[in-house]
């Protein structure tokens, strides 16, 4: 039976959301799937973050794990980094963390704090997926952030920044302290579950081989050309640091983030059994 609808508001503040602006930049802006069980329980929810990617296809991964949201009792937050900002012709600044004056790892932040005071989500640590550029958004913030992080499932990023002090950032992490104003702490991103994932036919290479571009940098294909190469080698540098990964190759699905939404919906599960509710959010 469908629970009665009080109020215009509670309504679109049930089940699948309406599309909030971000009261810190309203810039930015979000929409959740808020299980039915939120409406019943006290017990602060497990948040689920799904960053987009170039395509700002936000909403469809929302709804795309609006049913896992209902089994598993997590709340599902999408976050929305529009193209445009600063520049008309942008298209990946929020991948990269930075841009004139946005940190979007804070705004991202910001977005989760203001969840947190609007519904009973446990925001002290969340679980974090991103496909493409998210995937590209995903790894970089967990090198800012372990502590906010359950898990993080980073999909076919077409451009991977190594673990490596002696590369420039954001090919490595050179001069990452002074960029960002902490160190990659190593021991704290050793304790978070990490999952990558990418299509066994993710092999197409004129998007992320593109010389001249504002998202490429010299040496962006040391490390392969293809997405599978390349999370391969990411793979294998969190490996050399003794840093825990599960890696799924999905056979038979190219660059196509929703083909891919089993392994995270299995990850994701991995991480929320595990889980330890805090005492508040």
């Amino acid at each position: 039976m469908t629970p009665r609808i009080k109020s215009t508001k509670a309504f679109y503040r049930t089940g699948s959301t309406t599309v909030f602006a971000s009261q810190h930049d309203q810039r930015f802006s979000y929409c959740l799937h808020v299980p039915s069980v939120h409406e019943t329980t006290d017990t602060p929810l497990p948040l689920l973050v799904m960053q987009h990617g170039t395509g700002r296809t936000a909403v469809q991964y929302r709804d795309a794990m609006a049913d896992f949201s209902e089994r598993y009792g997590c709340v599902v937050l999408a976050p929305l980094f529009p193209a445009g900002i600063g520049d008309p012709d942008d298209l990946h600044n929020f991948k990269f963390i930075e841009y004139g004056g946005i940190r979007y790892d804070e705004e991202l932040l910001a977005i989760v704090e203001e969840a947190g005071t609007r519904f009973t989500i446990d925001t002290d640590r969340f679980t974090l997926h991103g496909f493409s550029g998210g995937g590209q958004f995903a790894h970089r913030f967990l090198y800012l952030h372990p502590e906010r992080l359950s898990g993080v499932s980073i999909g076919a990023p077409g451009r991977v920044t190594l673990i490596d002090p002696e590369r420039e950032w954001w090919l490595g992490t050179a001069g990452f302290e002074e960029r960002f104003g902490t160190p990659v702490r190593l021991e704290e991103i050793r304790k978070v579950p990490v999952h990558m994932v990418v299509g066994s036919e993710d092999t197409e290479t004129w998007e992320i081989n593109n010389p001249g571009d504002s998202n490429w940098m010299d040496g962006a294909d040391a490390v392969g050309r293809t997405r599978v190469e390349r999370i391969t080698a990411l793979r294998d540098n969190y490996t050399a640091l003794g840093i825990g990964v599960t890696l799924d190759i999905v056979p038979g699905v190219a660059h196509h983030g929703m083909g891919v939404l089993d392994a995270v919906r299995a990850f994701a599960a991995g991480v929320l059994s595990a889980r330890t509710p805090s005492s508040g959010s």
